[in-house]
C-alpha cells in the first residue's frame, strides 16, 4: 500500500424504509462519504417481502425491510457491511438466508453471517484503488441458537452469526456465598443442571459456583466479564488470515453489554477483546449496537470505537411485526403496527424514541498510510429526533450548536481512555502519535 487509504465509518443502518433521494441533507453526506475510499456501516435489519416466519423473540423489534432498501445504501456510496448483530434471527433461518442472498445478488461485500460457521467468520475483501481491506464481523449480543455452526463431513453447518461468547461472574463474600449454598441444598434451583451434568447431557467446567445460570466465586463484591477463549482463538486466526490477504483489517464489534446500568460504558470483555483483536492485528475496532455514542480509545496507536451510535435508526416505522410483537402490549390481531409503536413508546414518551441520544453521532473518518493512523476526524450528525415518527431518523450533520454539545459529551466518555478531542467549528479531532 503506496496510497493514504481515507475510511469513513458509521454505526447502526437500522433501514426500514426508502431515503428520498432529493433531500439536500442526504445529499450532503453522500458527498462526504464518497470522498472516502472506504465506506463503512453496520447493517441491522434482515431482508425478506415479509414471506419468512418470525422468531419466537427478537432483538427488541423484529427488524426488517424489503430488499429494495439496499439501493439507497449503495446509493449513499456504502461499500463495506457488517451484518452480526442482535436481529440477524429475528425471521429464524429463513431470513437469515433471505438476508445473504439478497445481498449477493446486489454484490455487496459483506461479512459476520454465513450458511455455517466458517461463512459467517471469514473475513471479506473490498478492493480499493489504493489497497485492500478486510472485515470480521462479530455480535457479543445473541441468543445461543443464533450462532453459526461449524460444518462436519456428515452433517451440513448452521446458519447463524459469527459469535463472540462471554462469561459473567460475580464476586461474593464468604458468607453470602454460604447463604447461596444453603438455598441450593434446600431448593431445586440447581437439580436439573446437576443431573444433567451427572447424566453426560452437559459439561460442567465453569470453575466457580454456579446458582442457576449465574456464576459466582468468593471475592471483593463485584461482577467481571470475560471473553469466550475459544471464540477469541478463531477470531484471532481470522484477523492473522486477514493480515496476510489485505492491507487493512477491521474488526465491526455489535455489542449491547454494558458496565452495570450505564448504558454508554462498555461491559469489561469488550475492551478485552478489542484490545486483543488490535493485538493480533486488527487497525480498529468499529463498534455499534447500544444505539447511543461510547467512548473512544486509541490502543497501541489505533482507534477503538466502542460504540458509534446510530447512522440510520428507522426503528418505528418497520413495516410488519409478528403476532408476538402485539402480545408483548395485550393487542391482538386488530391492531397495526403504528398502534403497537404507541403502546411500546407511550406515543413517543419512553424507550428509544424517547431518548435524544439515539439520534445523536459521529461519523469517524481518517487515512491509513504505510500502516500508520496519524489522526481522527469526528463529524457530528443528528438523525431528527424533533421530527414526527415518518421523518426520524435519516441522518444530517449536526449544526454547529449540536455538534459541540455531540463532541463535548463523546470527549467526556473518552476520557476515560485517556482520549483528548480537540473540537474546533464543530468537528472533532483526535491526534495520534506515530511513534
Amino acid at each position: 500500500m503506496s496510497e493514504p487509504i481515507k475510511v469513513a465509518v458509521t454505526g447502526d443502518s437500522f433501514i426500514t424504509q426508502r431515503l428520498p433521494r432529493d433531500e439536500e441533507n442526504l445529499n450532503n453526506i453522500k458527498e462526504f462519504l464518497l470522498d472516502c475510499h472506504v465506506r463503512f456501516t453496520n447493517f441491522e435489519v434482515v431482508l425478506h417481502n415479509f414471506d419468512q416466519a418470525p422468531s419466537a423473540t427478537s432483538g427488541g423489534t423484529w427488524a426488517a425491510a424489503r430488499p429494495n432498501v439496499l439501493k439507497d445504501l449503495k446509493w449513499l456510496g456504502f461499500n463495506l457491511l457488517a451484518c452480526a448483530n442482535n436481529h440477524s434471527l429475528d425471521w429464524l433461518h429463513g431470513g437469515l438466508l433471505s438476508t445473504i442472498q439478497a445481498l449477493e445478488k446486489d454484490d455487496w461485500v459483506f461479512a459476520g453471517i454465513g450458511r455455517n460457521l466458517a461463512e459467517a467468520g471469514q473475513p471479506k475483501y473490498l478492493e480499493t484503488k489504493n489497497g485492500r481491506v478486510a472485515l470480521i464481523s462479530v455480535t457479543s449480543s445473541f441468543d445461543q441458537w443464533h450462532k453459526a455452526g461449524e460444518q462436519r463431513p456428515d452433517v451440513p453447518g448452521r446458519p447463524g452469526v459469527n459469535p463472540l461468547g462471554h462469561k459473567q461472574v460475580h464476586r461474593i463474600s464468604s458468607e453470602t456465598m454460604q447463604n447461596l449454598k444453603q438455598i441450593d441444598a434446600s431448593t431445586d434451583v440447581n437439580a436439573a443442571r446437576n443431573l444433567n451434568v451427572s447424566e453426560g447431557f452437559w459439561k460442567d467446567h465453569s470453575g466457580s459456583y454456579q446458582f442457576g445460570n449465574l456464576l459466582f466465586e468468593e471475592g471483593e463484591p463485584g461482577t467481571e466479564t470475560f471473553m469466550d477463549q475459544e471464540d477469541a482463538k478463531r477470531i484471532a486466526k481470522a484477523i492473522k488470515e486477514a493480515a496476510r490477504q489485505a492491507d487493512i483489517v477491521f474488526v465491526s464489534l455489535h455489542a449491547h453489554e454494558m458496565k452495570g446500568t450505564n448504558k454508554d460504558k462498555p461491559a469489561g470483555f469488550l475492551k478485552e477483546f478489542s484490545r486483543f483483536c488490535i493485538d493480533e492485528g486488527a487497525h480498529a475496532i468499529i463498534g455499534h449496537g447500544p444505539h447511543i455514542l461510547r467512548g473512544i480509545e486509541i490502543y497501541r496507536n489505533r482507534p477503538i470505537f466502542y460504540s458509534l451510535g446510530d447512522f440510520i435508526f428507522q426503528n418505528d416505522t418497520v413495516e410488519k411485526q409478528p403476532a408476538e410483537f402485539y402480545q408483548l402490549y395485550d393487542l391482538d390481531s386488530r391492531h397495526t403496527t403504528a398502534d403497537g409503536m404507541d403502546a411500546r413508546s407511550k406515543k413517543g414518551t419512553r424507550g428509544l424514541a424517547a431518548n435524544r441520544k439515539v439520534f445523536e453521532s459521529v461519523i469517524a473518518s481518517f487515512s491509513i498510510e504505510e500502516d500508520l493512523i496519524t489522526g481522527i476526524e469526528l463529524l457530528p450528525i443528528t438523525l431528527g429526533f424533533e421530527k414526527s415518527r415518518a421523518g426520524k431518523g435519516r441522518p444530517s450533520f449536526a449544526n454547529e450548536v449540536d455538534g459541540e454539545r455531540i463532541l463535548n459529551e463523546l470527549a467526556e466518555l473518552s476520557s476515560e481512555f485517556g482520549t483528548t478531542i480537540q473540537i474546533e467549528s464543530g468537528k472533532g479531532y483526535i491526534a495520534i502519535a506515530s511513534g
